[in-house]
């Protein structure tokens, strides 16, 4: 069974992509929706919550954990790893490097939390593979509760996204990672504001969750996770609050 967790429904973006892989596995995701967002708490609150859900989905039969959480993965995986040294965690990588390969101005925009952007995992992937390309950031403000509230296209999310996506690109960035994982559920509204604002700058936005997914198969191919004979498709949802919205949200994945 694959665990996977995040702050709230955001984690939901990559289990779209691992499922993909692994289209016959059991997967049990856990939503920390009570706590959510985790962007402006402390690494020490981060680890905190991630010791108790890595316990949980443990107890739940979990083989591997993916912590589909940008600012979890920078605060806590390498606590979690030396904490329970027989599970493999596979976290979330800042996608950059396919980001200076895709920029046509030079310039790359990063969206995310501020937990992420003031990480070591972030600024050493950064300063690896920005060489010769200038990196923009700006948190992508409001971004987590449009998604944890459903609210991901209309006005009043246009509203928001042009907030923080307009400085990226009005400093020349044709190229948006995407460095939390619930904004990839504001994708088309991102790529409609930009289109909006630059209509004549063709953008790409990058989302990290498919070359987590691959990390993930390649990982259970060594760890032989893979089961030969699945059972079948099966997903436990579980919320530290109300999992309304988790189920809906679930629910409309396609």
């Amino acid at each position: 069974m694959i665990g996977i967790f995040d702050s709230g429904t955001g984690g939901l973006s990559v289990f779209r992509e691992i499922r993909k892989l692994l289209p016959e596995d059991s997967y049990i995701y856990y939503s920390d929706n009570a706590h959510c967002p985790y962007g402006e708490k402390s690494r020490e609150y981060i680890i905190s919550r991630a010791r108790s859900i890595t316990d949980f989905l443990l107890e739940k039969g979990a083989e591997i954990i993916v912590v589909a959480c940008n600012t979890a993965t920078a605060a806590a995986i390498s606590t979690l790893r030396s904490e329970y040294p027989g599970i493999q965690f596979i976290g979330m990588e800042p996608a950059i490097k396919p980001a200076v390969r895709k920029t046509q101005t030079g310039v790359v925009g990063v969206l995310a939390t501020a937990g992420t952007l003031k990480a070591d995992k972030y600024l050493n992937t950064r300063e690896k593979w920005a060489e010769g390309v200038r990196i923009e950031e700006h948190i992508g403000q409001g971004f987590v509760e449009l998604v944890e509230a459903g609210n991901t296209h209309g006005p009043e999310a246009e509203r928001i996204v042009r907030e923080s996506l307009k400085p990226l690109l009005d400093k020349g960035a044709d190229v948006i990672v995407l460095g939390c994982t619930h904004y990839p559920f504001l994708s088309d509204t991102i790529a409609k504001v930009a289109e909006d604002i630059y209509p004549e700058r063709d953008m790409t936005i990058i989302d990290p969750a498919p070359a987590v997914a691959r990390h993930l198969l390649d990982i259970m191919k060594q760890e032989n996770l893979l089961s030969e004979s699945p059972s079948g498709f099966r997903m436990e949802l579980h919320a530290s609050g109300d999992d309304t919205r988790l189920i809906e949200m679930y629910k409309s994945l396609k």
